[in-house]
């Protein structure tokens, strides 16, 4: 039974490190050039302040209506790495000058890196309003969607680090059960070292899914004001539908440079011109 036990926590650490791993390197991928601060991610001043353009300066130009000079130092610091925030105010500063598409892709953008973020989510259901499109997606399985809630309600790095916390309560269970010499304990330690067990993996787990997710990138948003959606690669192809600006779709294939293959919430697919969208 020790042997036994010894060796599901030789496994669980190793599965606890993997996730730290998605973790840390996520972070240096998306975010390298930004510092996490509460629930929001903000750029470094010393940083910004080297090149000549803060996140202060985008801030001042949005209050005083000046929504093309936030864009551009906003824009500008994105260059230098990926945050929350600087999406965020960049999709309010388009919303404000009625560029509806790009609102979307900067919140939806916003979405990847903090998923659970209700303000975002909030503007982006507002700005989704405004667009022409209207499509009905097609239904998940409630079990389905109910999963996908959970896993989004928390970003890679939360995920991760919960993991990390159920793995120190798990080695609390077990040393209750292990060292305890009351019944009661031991089995209150085994009890609770099921559960922190479970929790773990699945901590992991979706860590590893909210990683995937925001590596891969196969959604995009359609900046045209509108494009046909042909059945082939080709101008000449056959007109299925119309798209226009600010609908989300799946990219079912990215083989191809000048076209991409689409697909819709409601299952259709078609071909599009790679110039008319891009990528989340």
């Amino acid at each position: 039974m020790k042997k036994i036990i010894s060796l599901t926590l030789s496994l669980l650490m190793v599965l606890v490190v993997w996730g730290q791993d998605v973790a840390t390197e996520d972070t240096l991928t998306v975010a390298k050039d930004s510092v996490s601060i509460g629930s929001h991610t903000e750029f470094a001043a010393t940083k910004l302040s080297d090149d000549n353009v803060t996140k202060a300066q985008g801030d001042s130009a949005y209050m005083r209506n000046d929504y093309a000079s936030a864009i551009q130092i906003y824009e500008s610091l994105l260059t230098k790495g990926e945050a929350v925030e600087i999406y965020y105010n960049l999709g309010n500063s388009y919303y404000k000058t009625d560029d509806i598409a790009k609102a979307i892709l900067n919140y939806e953008r916003a979405l990847l890196l903090q998923p659970g973020n209700a303000d975002v989510r909030a503007n982006l259901e507002i700005a989704r309003s405004k667009t022409i499109d209207k499509v009905v997606s097609v239904p998940d399985i409630f079990f389905v969607t109910w999963t996908k809630s959970l896993i989004n309600c928390l970003s890679v790095d939360a995920w991760a680090k919960l993991g990390v916390a159920f793995f120190i309560l798990l080695l609390v269970s077990f040393s209750l059960f292990f060292f305890s010499k009351q019944i009661v304990w031991k089995k209150s330690g085994f009890i609770a070292g099921i559960v922190f067990l479970i929790f773990v993996v699945l901590s992991n787990v979706f860590a590893s899914e909210q990683k995937t997710e925001l590596m891969n990138r196969n959604n995009a948003i359609i900046l045209s004001p509108s494009v046909t959606v042909r059945s082939t690669p080709s101008e000449s192809g056959t007109s299925l539908f119309v798209l226009h600006e600010g609908h989300k779709i799946e990219i079912k294939d990215n083989s191809m440079r000048e076209w991409k293959e689409i697909r819709l919430e409601d299952g259709k697919v078609g071909w599009v011109p790679a110039s008319a969208i891009e990528v989340i």
